[in-house]
């Protein structure tokens, strides 16, 4: 692969991912371009950019997960390079094929190593043929219900149905006996369909307390493929992860060495190109894989802190055609690190969604400390979008230190106006499950008590902006400063 300049690089998504791509591209001197939604116009996002382009309606599918209308805003804005983030179209094979149709450069695999590893049947077939364990289960693509039964019966209940495609819980149902199955398959074939366009789905045993255990892998044009060590992602709501720790450490070096050596392995035989992650269950002793990332993740600043790695800038570094400025020895474990995911969730109600408006929002600091956000005082939480508003990233040199850290954070965080996790996590950092390392992924499912989440003291002087913020008609409510027509003019396409 000849080594291509990027010196325009859009960014093909919202919120802190988009921040965080920005940030990183400008210190490298590359020229920055956002797109956004119309309910995003005021975002950070487009703030920071250094020119943003309109792309569609709050409703994602005419806006952020739009192939049309990001391929004339890259042609309007002359890209020569995308960064698809997470999320939306970053694991989408025919977006990737039209950015590069176009004559831009796609910043993660080829199209069709993310066709191949996207679809978790054909993922398991490769999985199963590089060598890796795979947890028991039938791939089924029809909703016959007598050939479902018999594969069940052979597997032995409990089971999981799950989607083919997509992931972060949609299209999964766990199902306990033969007279629930035809009911959660129906269920999941649907709901797949409706979440990814795809209501193929499969079944396969469910492990009844494995720990959830993924490796951040990178891959460049040279033949090199690395990983950088791995995270615990165990502690989930609903599938999907509210707490990441790299390293792992509660698990022996002998099985965590299998893991990274399956997880390279794997990148190899597909052809990998780019920062991926490849996801384990490990239970007794065993590990199974479990689907394949083909993009960055949302927990990746957990892997930069302990291994000093941008992988921002590798990835674009090699999607320039640079081989990674780092070999597979000089990875090593620096500290602990641990994330938190603060969601727009009420912990004590289920953790649904909370609406509102940010009335008041202050990032706690200090030396390892990391908080990636996209948010400000007066924005409003929308329906319409993921209810994740940050990250709050911690970093010290052991788990019991960095637990400390992550608790004096939270404490120090002030966000007021809608619920968020926040207060999950002081919950959380106090348990003696998480202090010993001793969870697994259905761990908030046994353990959480929604009525012991402390409840979050307001002070005196928010209080107060509170009071006076809600007296106010709305039209005279202050409004942020990138409300001025100047840097409207200046930024916004």
């Amino acid at each position: 692969m000849p080594y291509t300049p990027i010196t325009r690089l859009l960014i093909a998504n919202r919120g802190e991912i988009a921040v965080r791509i920005i940030r990183t591209a400008k210190e490298m001197g590359i020229y920055t371009i956002a797109v956004y939604s119309d309910v995003d116009r005021l975002s950070p996002h487009v703030r920071l950019a250094d020119e943003a382009h309109c792309i569609g309606q709050a409703n994602p599918l005419e806006s952020y997960l739009s192939i049309e209308n990001i391929i004339e805003a890259c042609q309007n804005s002359n890209a020569d390079a995308v960064h698809p983030g997470y999320g939306f179209l970053s694991e989408n094979a025919d977006f990737a094929r039209s950015v590069i149709n176009a004559g831009i450069i796609f910043i993660g695999p080829q199209p069709d190593t993310i066709e191949l590893m996207g679809d978790k049947i054909k993922a398991k077939a490769q999985a199963l043929e590089s060598g890796v364990p795979c947890i028991p289960g039938a791939f089924i693509n029809t909703l016959d219900i007598t050939e479902a039964k018999k594969s069940a019966s052979d597997i032995g209940y409990p089971i999981l149905v799950k989607a083919s495609a997509g992931g972060g819980g949609k299209g999964m149902r766990s199902v306990s006996s033969e007279d629930q199955l035809e009911q959660q398959l129906t269920r999941a074939s649907s709901e797949a369909k409706a979440a990814f366009g795809n209501p193929s789905v499969f079944i396969e045993k469910e492990l009844l307390g494995p720990k959830h255990i993924e490796v951040q892998v990178m891959a460049d044009s040279h033949g090199n493929v690395h990983h950088l060590l791995e995270r615990d992602c165990s502690i989930q709501r609903r599938h999907q992860k509210v707490i990441e720790e790299a390293p792992a450490f509660s698990l022996p070096h002998e099985l965590l060495q299998k893991l990274r050596n399956d997880a390279t392995q794997l990148a190899k035989d597909c052809g990998y190109l780019g920062a991926g992650t490849v996801e384990f269950l490990v239970e007794n002793g065993n590990h199974y894989f479990l689907e394949m990332n083909t993009r960055l993740q949302v927990e990746h600043p957990v892997t930069e802190l302990v291994t000093g790695i941008d992988l921002v800038r590798e990835q674009i570094n090699i999607a320039m055609g640079h081989p990674m400025s780092f070999s597979q020895e000089e990875v090593t474990p620096l500290g602990h690190a641990i994330e938190l995911r603060v969601y727009a969730e009420d912990s004590k109600n289920g953790f649904l969604p909370s609406l509102g408006k940010i009335v008041h929002y202050e990032r706690p600091q200090g030396n390892g400390v990391r908080v990636d956000d996209a948010i400000h005082e007066g924005m409003e939480t929308l329906p319409f979008y993921d209810p994740m508003l940050a990250k709050l990233i911690v970093h010290h040199q052991d788990r019991p230190k960095a637990i400390e850290r992550l608790k004096n954070a939270i404490e120090e965080y002030q966000i007021h106006g809608v619920e968020t996790t926040l207060r999950f996590g002081i919950w959380l950092t106090k348990h003696p499950e998480f202090l010993a390392g001793s969870y697994d992924i259905k761990f908030i499912d046994k353990s959480f008590q929604p009525d012991t989440v402390p409840t979050q003291d307001i002070p005196p002087k928010v209080l107060a902006t509170f009071a006076h913020f809600f007296s106010m008609k709305t039209e005279d409510r202050p409004q942020n400063s990138r409300n001025s027509t100047a840097w409207q003019e200046r930024k916004i396409l």
